[in-house]
């Protein structure tokens, strides 16, 4: 090696030396920092979904079109309609409200309601009125029908009309909207409690505070025998 090919990478080596050192990213550390991030979005996914279920104990003050009823009923109000299409479902706006059961007209029975709903694709609104003239209810995601297992949607809610209106909404604590068989139905569930339960006469209910909805009862008393029974859909 030349005198000055020497030189020339002493002054190289010292130029190497003056130049600031660039600290290359961590793998691991950029992993870890994503899946932070990762972890506040599902977080704040989740708190976004329980916001949008949120219990609604008032209703929106907006002027809404109520529908035109298809058979006769024997519980609800104008105004009791008019609190209730504040709260329905978008594809449940804008229908004709079509009378598909009453224990008036169709008994008190459980087995007959299923068979009534049978080929009915469209939320249904289950109307109660109690012995005592409470009025409260439920607004199920799908038609009602014997099962093994809980379904339907966040959709559903539970309703009261006394002593003020009230809507409860899905809490997004569990998936037990609605389950039922020859002998019961249950809309709501969680610890044993039911949201709202019927019997299979359609005679005797319970009405409990359930962790699917957050509810308070839906009647003053937590044993009540229906008077009148309505379901009504959305076709």
């Amino acid at each position: 090696m030349t005198r000055e090919e020497q030189e020339d990478r002493s002054k190289f080596s010292k130029t190497l030396a003056k130049m600031p050192k660039v600290k290359l990213p961590n793998p691991i550390n950029k992993i870890s920092k994503f899946l932070k991030q990762r972890s506040k979005v599902l977080s704040m996914s989740d708190e976004l979904r329980r916001a949008l279920y949120a219990n609604s104990a008032i209703s929106l003050d907006v002027d809404v079109i109520v529908p035109d009823l298809v058979g006769t009923t024997e519980i609800l109000s104008d105004e009791h309609r008019e609190h209730l299409c504040r709260h329905l479902p978008a594809r449940a706006e804008g229908y004709l409200w079509t009378l598909v059961f009453s224990t008036s007209q169709h008994g008190f029975s459980l087995n007959s309601m299923y068979r009534k709903m049978a080929k009915v694709e469209s939320p249904i609104l289950l109307v109660i009125e109690d012995t005592e003239g409470n009025v409260f209810g439920a607004l199920t995601s799908c038609s009602l029908h014997v099962s093994d297992h809980f379904y339907g949607t966040g959709e559903s809610l539970l309703f009261r009309f006394t002593p003020r209106f009230q809507a409860f909404n899905w809490t997004g604590d569990n998936l037990y909207f609605i389950k039922g068989n020859n002998e019961s139905l249950a809309i709501g569930a969680g610890d044993g409690k039911f949201g709202l339960w019927l019997d299979g006469d359609l005679y005797q209910g319970r009405t409990q505070s359930c962790s699917t909805y957050g509810n308070e009862p839906l009647a003053p008393h937590e044993d009540f025998v229906v008077k009148t029974l309505e379901c009504w859909a959305f076709i």
